[in-house]
């Protein structure tokens, strides 16, 4: 037996979908406006997890431009049917409104890391698909939404037929289910000549749970269990908060595990506050007598250790090469014209792009935050000439919502701020700014020698971040304590999906020719 500790994969990594293959456990995430698009974690044993690689080529063109924050790649569905491995996923353009305008792609590859097919569009009723594999035969599971006026945006689970080879429709669409609670994120096992499909209940959210529903066809009507198989709802006390988005999964020895998604909560004046985003965690399933799936530690709620039937199989997670895994970026994968880790060894080098606001071409290299105690440093070498320059440390968490030291031009000390005069005068400063749904605030500056290299850091402990840099070997604090509990699925009134991340950022909002130079960036979690 092995004893596996929730999450399983820490930080943000939402929405798992779990497929075992031979002696591997693999799980995809949803990557949002992030790329690498649809990361992919693999296990022996369900409680060690390392990357194994991405969808490449999932966005069309490659590009998420103008996608707003929390769109993108929502909830891939990942599955294998006995020789290729098969991914089902939404792009969705529209966050908060009414149509979501989300486009359904499958690919297709023999090997989890690729090469992947170029994505094919299917059947978009909603968001949230998945393929079922079934004697021989191919079906896409999905949400209907019903964007009418007075319509339910959540009208129903369907399922359509595909052909294998064309994709198809074959026939007609069936509705499956519809229930009085939002459901969505439709799976699909068969078990016992019963099609159980597990579902998604209650939003995702702290009101999120897993319900599942039965029938002896595959087309319906199907039966909803009278009680959840998975929810943290009804208990605020519990370590795992959010629990829900689930899928079963049979193991070698016919045993049966559930993967879904959890949220680790801070204790706030304003509330609970998920700063780490939705994570992956697994719990142990039995069948009671009547057939129905039962946390086999009993009663609903997730359960931080678990025991699976697994033989330890601890794994060393791979260094960061270059500016592949784990540094992400937004809206498209890093480019040479503005993300470059060959023209100086040991040194990334950003040219300057949009500002942090952009919903287009922000130069932004980030790593996941994975625990409540972190801390992040980073040498920068920059020249910034104006005040539309600016380089450093970022803790980001979406266009309304981070937090920044920057090496950036500000005029000298005493002179009105009244843009760029171009008299030769000015100064190099560190400048912390803050953003949140008020707006942008300059928090503190601090004089620095121009053109030296000065090393940037912050400290983060549960909700709040304070951040220094380096003189003469000396840290010095600059700004007070910051909220860092803004930066979370929680805080404010729009719809959030992601999770804090920390990394470097360059802006040149004039020529794009501005550079910066980083080196030794650590991101040390717990």
């Amino acid at each position: 037996m092995t004893v596996l500790h929730n999450p399983v994969i820490r930080g943000f990594t939402p929405d798992p979908s779990i497929v075992r293959v031979g002696d591997w456990y693999y799980v995809a995430t949803s990557s949002f406006e992030w790329f690498p698009t649809i990361p992919v974690h693999r296990s022996r044993d369900l409680a060690h997890w390392e990357y194994a690689g991405h969808v490449r080529g999932a966005v069309p063109g490659g590009c998420l431009a103008g996608v707003p924050d929390s769109g993108g790649v929502w909830a891939p569905s990942l599955s294998w049917d006995g020789e290729r491995f098969w991914v089902v996923y939404a792009i969705v353009r529209s966050v908060g409104t009414p149509y979501f305008d989300a486009d359904t792609y499958v690919s297709t590859a023999t090997e989890v890391d690729g090469p992947w097919s170029a994505p094919r569009r299917v059947a978009s009723h909603g968001f949230d698909p998945a393929l079922f594999h079934h004697e021989g035969r191919l079906w896409l599971l999905n949400l209907q939404n019903d964007h009418r006026p007075g319509g339910r945006r959540f009208a129903g689970i369907v399922l359509t037929e595909l052909d294998r080879k064309t994709l198809n429709p074959v026939g007609g669409t069936h509705l499956l289910l519809q229930h009085e609670r939002l459901v969505e994120g439709p799976k699909l096992v068969f078990r016992d000549h019963w099609y159980h499909l597990a579902l998604a209940e209650g939003g995702t959210g702290f009101e999120h749970g897993v319900r599942v529903a039965r029938s002896r066809a595959l087309t319906g009507p199907y039966e909803l269990d009278d009680r959840p198989l998975l929810t943290s709802r009804d208990d605020p006390s519990l370590p795992l908060q959010k629990a829900g988005h689930g899928e079963l999964l049979q193991l070698s020895d016919d045993s049966w595990v559930l993967s879904h998604l959890t949220a680790r909560p801070l204790g706030r004046a304003a509330g609970p506050r998920c700063t780490l985003g939705r994570e992956t965690a697994i719990q142990r399933v039995v069948w009671d007598a009547q057939g129905w799936p039962r946390l086999a530690h009993g009663g609903h709620h997730p359960a931080v250790e678990v025991d699976v039937p697994t033989r330890p199989h601890p794994l060393v997670a791979a260094p960061a090469e270059g500016l592949g895994w784990p540094w992400s970026s937004l809206r498209g994968a890093p480019d040479p014209s503005w993300a470059d880790a060959d023209t100086r060894p040991g040194w990334i080098r950003l040219r300057g792009r949009h500002g942090p606001e952009s919903r287009w071409a922000h130069s932004l290299l980030a790593q996941r935050i994975t625990e409540h105690r972190a801390q992040a440093q980073v040498t920068v070498e920059a020249r910034p000439e104006t005040f539309t320059q600016a380089a450093g440390l970022v803790l980001w968490y979406n266009t309304e919502a981070h937090l920044s030291l920057d090496l950036t031009w500000a005029e000298a000390e005493g002179e009105e701020q009244s843009g760029q005069q171009w008299r030769g005068g000015g100064r190099t400063v560190l400048r912390l700014v803050e953003r949140d749904e008020a707006g942008t605030r300059v928090v503190a500056d601090a004089d620095i020698e121009a053109g030296n290299a000065v090393t940037l850091g912050v400290t983060v402990n549960g909700g709040e971040a304070r951040f220094w840099y380096v003189r003469n070997g000396q840290r010095i604090a600059i700004g007070g304590p910051l909220d860092f509990s803004k930066l979370s699925d929680d805080h404010g009134s729009k719809l959030r999906f992601t999770g804090s991340m920390a990394g470097i950022h360059a802006v040149d909002l004039v020529d794009a020719a501005f550079s910066a130079d980083f080196a030794g960036f650590r991101l040390i979690c717990g």
